[in-house]
């Protein structure tokens, strides 16, 4: 058993927009979240933050009650938002949550911003999926269950650290979950490499740029999934063009080769590649079966690069490294 909280509510909004409020009783509802919310079924499932992280806010003179910040839970004693990425939560008798995402970006100010100056959800709200369902109540005890696999918030000496940022639209949005970006972190986990951040971003340019900048040099692999075809809003390959100092184009010719084995479309990708201080960015498609082939065709070539660009390389191994990955 690992460490131990209390749910202090659970909230729920109809319609987006609207302040969460809470309820007596929730439904938790593999891949989709808590049933009845507005963002059931979204990429970041449940949303959670802790009343310790509230109460900062209320030391800055603002009342506020669980459920303004749009989180379905609420808890105690427990500091989510230094959980690692992977983390799961036993919640109540039987529901179980995995820790996808920590923070998230704030497109436009919120009201708790305007009033007080600060919000603590981009730094210290909790996103997570549905692992088994079940009900939940105020009160049940939230605890530590364990850790997915392929996921980790840092790295062992000498293990490579890989960074996730998924490009779509829809995903961002919330109108379908991401498929992708677990499917990448299952795949890169059992190879032995450690997952240490994952992102959803829309397909824009700048945004996407941010992305990488944001984790170059904090993580060794950045592979983004979408955005690399032919359409309007397919602009992954140009904001990775503007972060990027040096191409390595070997990778992308490599991934587009096996791509032809299976369909001729991928003669029609448009990723690339590209080093970035010490840090490599490989462009992949966007389907899960589309980004693992197109990651396995380059992966033996990895850990070489990554030798080359963060120090010596000795009898083709990696130079022993202990730097924190990025969360």
């Amino acid at each position: 058993m690992g460490a131990q909280g209390r749910v202090v509510a659970v909230c729920s909004a109809s319609a987006k927009g609207e302040k969460k409020r809470p309820v007596a009783v929730g439904v938790m509802e593999v891949g989709r979240g808590l049933a009845g919310d507005a963002h059931a079924g979204s990429e970041r499932q449940v949303s959670l933050l802790a009343l310790e992280s509230i109460e900062e806010i209320r030391q800055l003179g603002l009342e506020v009650s669980p459920g303004d910040f749009a989180e379905n839970l609420t808890t105690e004693r427990l500091t989510l938002h230094l959980l690692p990425l992977g983390t799961r939560l036993r919640v109540g008798e039987s529901v179980v949550l995995e820790i996808t995402q920590i923070g998230k970006e704030c497109h436009a100010r919120c009201a708790i911003f305007d009033q007080v100056g600060t919000c603590v959800m981009p730094t210290q709200g909790v996103f997570a999926r549905v692992v088994r369902g079940g009900e939940v109540r105020a009160g049940d005890p939230i605890e530590v269950a364990g850790q997915a696999a392929g996921l980790s918030s840092r790295s062992a000496p000498g293990q490579m650290r890989v960074a996730v940022l998924v490009v779509s639209d829809r995903a961002a949005r919330g109108e379908r979950p991401d498929a992708t970006g677990p499917h990448l972190c299952e795949l890169i986990g059992s190879k032995g490499a450690a997952v240490t951040g994952v992102k959803v971003v829309p397909d824009e340019k700048e945004q996407i740029a941010a992305a990488l900048r944001d984790w170059c040099d904090r993580v060794d692999v950045i592979l983004t999934a979408g955005g690399t075809g032919l359409a309007d809003r397919d602009v992954t390959p140009e904001a990775t063009a503007c972060v990027i100092e040096r191409t390595v184009p070997g990778i992308g010719e490599a991934m587009r080769a096996a791509g032809l084995r299976s369909t001729p479309h991928a003669m029609l990708s448009r990723g690339i590649a590209g080093v970035r201080g010490r840090t490599l960015i490989i462009n992949l498609p966007g389907s899960p079966r589309g980004a693992a082939e197109s990651l396995e065709a380059v992966w033996a070539a990895l850990p070489h690069a990554v030798a080359l660009l963060t120090g010596p390389v000795g009898d083709g191994e990696h130079a022993a490294r202990s730097r924190e990955g990025a969360a």
